[in-house]
């Protein structure tokens, strides 16, 4: 048999997988987070009929006789270039920008992935909506991240609960008329230990004390003012003095209308409603000023809240999950986790959009978004098919001419093959 016949059948075998891997990628045009192939061939073993002889004799050298015994598969390589993202609405859609892989589980080993299409189960875990493999990363613990702990299914624990904290400060601000002194009554919500709200209010009036100067003479004092505390149900009181329904301190300003002095601000609080004694409670009156202009002062800020339950979610290009609470508060759930590989090129496809770790791919170096050349995280999109049409069908022309071809040596050595047996008659 004559050698074009096997060069042609390797031929024909190759542009076949060639059109395999074709047929692949355009049947995945719409795949989310699915990355193209490519192949690629090399020759095969040429048979050498006279080796290359060197100059002797004053005769010129000779090159080598060889015939080369077709072609075979170089490689099957996997296009890790970034897919164009497609904006859809959804929280629990995520796409990466840049470099990088989402971590799933099966429960039994980790895989890697492009597409995040995610969806909560029924036990709230987050988890790839084709198969149903468990998202990784960190979870929270009190609002704490630790991105250096060991990787675990992310939950979302929908129905959760955030326990009240008391108040232990309250902030004042704004200014008192230094030009019109009238009594001023400013207001904040506080919180005692079970959660429930109480007002807690504060009214400042212009004192006027008698202070003696170096001769003996009253004089008085511009720049001080009476501050009175009250809170509805509550008694208060400090180390030093009897609780009762109020509490009382002042507040003094310079010559620049700032504050100089504040007595009495540090008090405890008894709610008379089986809640915890609040002891120490700050009332921060620093920021408060007396200048020739409208009363302003009200209250600011307060620390401490009431109990909120879990209502919604969202997560941000870091990957990190932050809840929203009933009681206006968010807080940290947890962190999606990002792998990236010092030779992507190497992961090996086991079907769902998944990889796998191979042996040239190298360890998974896991990461939170945005670090040490891993990717953000793009929530409410998903990373659409690498798959270039107009390459493929360009390729398909080529490799069904490469096929044609390739029948063609056959068909023509076959006809060799006849007139060599028809020699005979």
């Amino acid at each position: 048999m004559m050698r074009s016949m096997y060069a042609g059948v390797s031929g024909l075998k190759t542009h076949q997988t060639r059109m395999d891997v074709i047929g692949n990628n355009i049947a995945n045009v719409n795949t989310a987070g699915f990355k193209a192939s490519r192949v690629t061939f090399k020759e095969m073993l040429s048979q050498t009929l006279s080796g290359a002889k060197a100059p002797q004799d004053n005769r010129g050298g000779m090159n080598p006789q060889q015939v080369g015994l077709g072609v075979s598969l170089g490689s099957i390589d996997t296009n890790h270039v970034q897919g164009n993202l497609q904006s859809t609405g959804l929280g629990t859609d995520l796409a990466i920008q840049g470099n990088g892989y989402f971590i799933v589980n099966n429960g039994t080993q980790n895989f890697y992935t492009r597409a995040g299409a995610l969806t909560l189960d029924e036990n709230g875990n987050l988890v790839n909506a084709s198969n149903g493999y468990i998202m990784q990363g960190w979870l929270a613990n009190n609002g704490i991240i630790n991105t250096n702990s060991p990787l675990t299914g992310i939950r979302i624990p929908i129905g959760d609960t955030m326990a009240p904290q008391a108040s232990t400060e309250a902030v004042f601000a704004g200014n008192l008329n230094a030009a019109d002194r009238v009594d001023w009554t400013a207001t904040i919500d506080i919180y005692d230990s079970q959660g429930q709200k109480h007002t807690l209010t504060l009214k400042f009036t212009h004192t006027g004390n008698d202070t003696d100067n170096d001769n003996g003479n009253d004089t008085v004092n511009d720049n001080e003012w009476n501050w009175t505390a009250t809170i509805d149900g509550a008694t208060l009181g400090g180390s030093n003095e009897v609780d009762s329904d109020e509490i009382t301190g002042t507040i003094i300003f310079g010559g620049d209308g700032k504050v100089v002095e504040v007595t009495g601000n540090t008090f405890d609080i008894n709610f008379n409603n089986g809640t915890e004694k609040i002891t120490g409670f700050n009332l921060d009156l620093s920021a408060v000023t007396q200048m020739a202009g409208d009363n302003t002062l009200d209250g600011l800020y307060a620390d401490g809240y009431s109990m909120g339950s879990l209502e919604s979610f969202s997560i941000d290009n870091a990957g990190v999950i932050t809840g929203s609470y009933s009681n206006g508060l968010t807080k940290a759930i947890g962190q999606i986790a990002i792998a990236n590989f010092s030779n992507a090129g190497g992961l090996t496809r086991v079907g769902d959009t998944l990889f796998a770790e191979s042996q040239n791919s190298g360890i998974a170096q896991i990461g939170a978004a945005g670090t040490a050349g891993r990717g953000k995280i793009s929530a409410g999109t998903l990373e659409m098919s690498n798959v270039d049409l107009a390459e493929q069908f360009t390729d398909m022309i080529t490799t069904q001419r490469g096929f044609q071809a390739n029948s063609r040596i056959i068909s023509t050595t076959d006809e060799m093959l006849q007139d060599l047996v028809n020699l005979k008659r």
